[in-house]
């Protein structure tokens, strides 16, 4: 690499994630996968920095991006994604925050948030969230598959002090099982309901930072379960097929 490549190199974003023991994942966790997605989107160059789950806060210190919410007890939360930007100084995370600040650093790229969209785009963020959120005790498990040993144990330790039992207890089974299956069916459904039928993106013909709120959870149910498991097939058919050709559309996005 030449001086003028290192140059290059110093200026591009750069962009925290959290690492796979899969080969060839490049990202998984759904918040992340937002911004991976909303960067290749903008057609913004940007390098990866891996960050195992228990290096996070010392991590973002060091890079001066300040925590996004509390633990229980008070103490700062630092969480991923997270971006600097060389050519700015800025240093945050939070995806919509993150978001935020590429359309409005970068207005010459492809919107994430189209003009007057602002709006919708917050409450898309927020609903999606409540109505996939019978996924969490199917999909915490799973996420021990996709990280390596020093993430498990960290994530396994502090899910328990978050919700009081451990990811292992959280997995729903036999008729509970079902119940759960059927009530995230149900709230995909509700989300399918806010789109036309005949819409490939959230807002019509048009991408925009909805498809990879939404976008986040799909790859992530693809990745946890695999692609040929009997899970992803259901929820890639569900409502017509709407999910398995939203992640389809999404791949051109998806990637390093």
């Amino acid at each position: 690499m030449n001086e003028e490549d290192e140059d290059a190199e110093d200026k591009v974003i750069t962009f925290y994630d959290f690492p796979s023991k899969k080969d060839g994942v490049e990202g998984w966790n759904p918040f992340p996968v937002r911004i991976r997605l909303a960067l290749k989107y903008k057609g913004i160059p940007f390098k990866t920095v891996w960050v195992e789950y228990p290096d996070v806060e010392l991590t973002l210190k060091a890079a001066g991006i300040p925590p996004t919410t509390q633990w229980p007890d008070g103490k700062p939360w630092y969480t991923l994604p997270a971006i600097v930007d060389p050519s700015t100084g800025v240093a945050l995370a939070d995806s919509f925050a993150i978001a935020e600040y590429l359309d409005k650093t970068y207005p010459d790229k492809p919107l994430l948030m189209p003009s007057h969209t602002k709006a919708l785009q917050t409450a898309f963020n927020e609903a999606v969230l409540a109505h996939v959120r019978p996924i969490f005790p199917f999909v915490l498990i799973k996420f021990c598959g996709l990280v390596h040993p020093v993430s498990e144990e960290y994530f396994r330790r502090t899910r328990i002090v978050l919700f009081g039992k451990s990811v292992d207890e959280m997995v729903p089974q036999g008729e509970n099982a079902k119940e759960e299956w059927k009530k995230l069916e149900e709230g995909f459904g509700k989300i399918a309901g806010w789109m036309k039928k005949e819409d490939e993106f959230v807002m019509g013909d048009t991408v925009s930072f909805a498809d990879f709120v939404i976008g986040g959870w799909l790859i992530l149910s693809r990745l946890a379960w695999g692609n040929d498991s009997k899970e992803w097939k259901e929820i890639a058919e569900w409502h017509d097929g709407r999910w398995g050709k939203l992640v389809k559309s999404l791949e051109p996005y998806y990637g390093k």
